[in-house]
């Protein structure tokens, strides 16, 4: 019998774009992956996809199946939905605080979809440049913390997003730009250019630099990603990068990246109160936004949460 996980199944294999990636986003290993998907086509007498095809390619009937999904699934998530807000009330408060500040490209879109489905709920955004926002948080003059750098906390639930690759990004006639991978000491004579936060706060001082005692020779901030990409490809310092965040400007070849020693992968988390978790639109907005990040970045990896 056709199942509901048989359709998120197939969203899942065209959207990665192999087993693998399909695999990963299931939480299931490639082995039950391709054995779910072997059982499901022997119910049904047809082959879905062609095996070891690349880019991966879809039968006929598999392409009617993904046309049936994409219609069903949205409407029983607006059904999940509809239900909820009759459960739990459909107005409350969503103020939000952004610790990552590249995280616009895809958390606007999850926004935008989250106004659709909550109306009624009052939504604000802002970045944390100039404070600490967790303790904004447990004191519930906010609502939720977009952070890689968790403190403990038992008012505090951390719900992972996915995890991310930090990378240096140099200029492409810089040295640096050959090498497999950047090591500590070959940032003790660069001009490190970074965010206006705290050094705790960012991922090469607390995973790479401060660990192994070292020092840049100069710092400089700047607020805008796109100036601290236009820095870095002009010759004027380094800095430090999540992977999806700059993928577009490695597509584009204005700048070279590479790993901080054999690889720094921070997870991204969306921080509520403990007490706000199980509420309904906060839930849906965090669903919504795992979705946005698959749909919107390269590289990204997830993480599997208990439910």
């Amino acid at each position: 019998m056709l199942e509901i996980k048989h359709l998120r199944t197939l969203i899942a294999l065209r959207d990665g774009g192999t087993l693998v990636e399909a695999a990963k986003r299931l939480y299931l290993t490639q082995s039950a992956l391709s054995h779910q998907l072997k059982d499901l086509e022997d119910k049904l007498g047809v082959r879905l996809f062609v095996r070891k095809s690349k880019p991966l390619r879809f039968t006929r009937a598999g392409l009617e199946m993904l046309q049936m999904a994409d219609q069903i699934l949205p409407q029983l998530r607006q059904c999940e939905l509809a239900l909820k807000k009759l459960a739990g009330g459909e107005t409350g408060r969503l103020h939000m605080v952004i610790e990552c500040h590249s995280c616009f490209e895809w958390l606007m879109p999850a926004i935008n979809r989250f106004r659709d489905h909550w109306p009624d709920v009052e939504i604000d955004l802002t970045t944390s440049f100039h404070f600490d926002p967790l303790p904004a948080l447990t004191r519930g003059d906010i609502d939720l913390v977009i952070t890689s750098d968790p403190e403990p906390d038992s008012r505090i639930h951390y719900r992972p997003l996915f995890r991310y690759q930090s990378l240096l990004a140099v200029s492409n006639q810089h040295p640096l730009s050959g090498q497999a991978q950047a090591s500590a000491t070959d940032l003790a004579s660069e001009t490190l250019i970074h965010y206006p936060v705290e050094r705790k706060r960012l991922d090469i001082y607390q995973h790479f630099l401060l660990p192994a005692g070292i020092e840049p020779s100069a710092n400089r901030q700047t607020e805008l990603t796109l100036m601290m990409i236009q820095l870095v490809a002009s010759g004027r310092g380094v800095a430090c990068l999540p992977n999806w965040a700059l993928q577009p400007y490695l597509d584009a070849k204005l700048i070279s990246a590479l790993p901080l020693g054999k690889g720094i992968w921070p997870t991204l988390y969306a921080a509520i109160r403990a007490d706000q978790q199980d509420d309904s639109y906060i839930k849906d907005f965090l669903s919504l936004s795992i979705d946005t990040c698959f749909e919107h970045l390269q590289g990204i990896e997830p993480i599997r949460t208990l439910k």
